[in-house]
């Protein structure tokens, strides 16, 4: 039990760094939001949602997979999606870190958890079943949500485009179909108000066809 316990705490300690490493998107009062915010956030989607999803999750499963997808930054460090269609080289530098803090992580807890929270980050990533696929979405929505909160100066150009980005990520469900157009309505009405073409945007991302 003591050797347990001290396993436990040392991923805590390793876990509090994602309280300060930052994501790109920006907080509404102006600062860099934190991975543990981001998936915080997720986590509360998750527990809102839920009751509206069209077929049964298994919740407590689909909340570990949430709480633990980005556990491994706290090691790997976060590294935005821009910055890897930008650089695609990045990516498969990003996956090998992430591979490594995983097995780091499994070691660690190889007295405990160690195993299902492996499992768990790899279920997540394979996007197979559908509390995957749901905590997935949802990992994208919130990105989404959260730069409609930010103020606008802080969006780059391409996030013009990757507002209309999300639909190949919530299509297998109603219910976040749904949300996602609420998401993508606001984001659209806040380039529209600060000038934005989004007719000619959509035409970019839709080859001339509006969704």
């Amino acid at each position: 039990m003591q050797s347990q316990i001290t396993s436990i705490l040392k991923v805590l300690a390793l876990a509090e760094r994602l309280k300060f490493e930052l994501r790109h998107s920006y907080t509404s009062s102006g600062r860099q939001e934190s991975v543990a915010e981001h998936s915080w956030r997720m986590a509360l989607m998750a527990v809102l949602i839920e009751p509206l999803l069209k077929q049964q999750v298994d919740t407590a499963r689909m909340l570990k997979m949430i709480i633990i997808h980005d556990l491994v930054e706290a090691e790997a460090k976060d590294v935005s999606a821009l910055d890897v269609l930008r650089n695609p080289a990045i990516k498969q530098q990003k996956i090998e870190r992430e591979q490594q803090a995983i097995e780091n992580l499994r070691a660690m807890l190889h007295e405990t958890n160690g195993q299902e929270i492996y499992d768990l980050f790899y279920e997540f990533e394979a996007k197979e079943t559908y509390e995957a696929r749901v905590a997935n979405a949802l990992d994208k929505l919130e990105v989404q949500l959260q730069h409609n909160h930010a103020d606008f100066s802080t969006w780059e150009e391409i996030e013009y485009d990757m507002t209309y980005m999300m639909d190949k990520h919530v299509l297998f469900d109603p219910t976040l179909f749904e949300l996602k157009s609420q998401i993508e309505m606001e984001a659209e009405l806040k380039m529209q108000t600060n000038g934005v073409d989004t007719v000619a945007i959509k035409q970019r991302v839709f080859g001339g066809f509006e969704s």
